[in-house]
């Protein structure tokens, strides 16, 4: 019979079992991208509008051929599925890899994990209200007076859903600044005299989105730059490993 419960710290488990949990929680997740995928179709005139919002003026997009109507429909619905279920499946993975911490280090990440489906959402939002609309603006503007500009819906709706899973996923920054941190992989200090190598790493990402261009790369940026630096001032209030003095405390008691 499968597995489907929490597995303790020292509980000693063979490869089979291993694995028969992994079997099932790829199907508690996979389960979870069929509802939620099924319902976006369900309601795939709401889903499309809302696709549809970010695009300049009144641009509509267009189809060729007999099926791509219908196979736009079911693509765009996946990707819809892939949203929602979003924190299922995040929730299945640390279910999964949570055992492998020793109950301290379990306590220190546990918070951090309960904030990665908010800060998903946060950054899904920020997608649709801020980079598609800035992106679309931009590139489909891109010399209008010598192109005869349409959008073809099967690559709009790839950009769209894409752009948003990417950011959603790159605001997660906090996440892994705390993470490493709190369990003593590195100090604040050392992460902010290499500050410059994160920002060139955000850069260099936020250059990856999909259909990236300048000045969508730069308002990708921003808030990840904020979100780094807010992560710092977090790290050194809470991000440090139980027990450790701050910088400034650890030089009073050696004084």
């Amino acid at each position: 019979m499968a597995r489907y419960r929490a597995v303790k710290f020292d509980e000693h488990l063979t490869l089979v079992e291993h694995l028969d949990e992994l079997r099932t929680r790829l199907i508690v997740s996979i389960a979870a991208l069929v509802v939620a995928s099924s319902l976006c179709f369900w309601q795939n005139d709401l889903l499309l509008d809302i696709a549809n919002k970010p695009l300049p003026g009144d641009l509509t997009p267009i189809t060729f051929g007999v099926t791509e109507p219908f196979m736009t429909t079911v693509t765009l619905s996946v990707y819809g599925g892939i949203l929602l279920a979003m924190p299922v499946i995040l929730y299945q993975l640390y279910a999964y890899v949570l055992p492998a911490f020793s109950p301290h280090e379990r306590r220190v990440v546990l918070p951090f994990l309960l904030m990665v489906p908010v800060l998903f959402i946060c950054g899904v939002v920020f997608a649709y209200f801020v980079v598609l609309p800035a992106a679309t603006q931009f590139l489909l503007n891109f010399n209008a007076s010598e192109f005869n500009i349409e959008v073809r819906a099967r690559e709009y709706y790839s950009f769209f859903a894409l752009t948003c899973m990417a950011v959603g996923v790159l605001f997660q920054i906090p996440i892994g600044v705390l993470a490493v941190t709190r369990l003593g992989i590195t100090t604040p200090e050392r992460l902010a005299r290499n500050r410059k190598y994160a920002i060139l790493a955000i850069a260099i990402v936020a250059m990856l989105l999909p259909g990236t261009d300048p000045i969508t790369m730069l308002i990708s940026m921003l808030p990840l730059v904020l979100l780094f630096e807010f992560s710092l001032l977090l790290a050194r209030l809470i991000g440090r490993p139980p027990g450790e003095p701050a910088p400034g405390d650890a030089a009073e008691e050696t004084g």
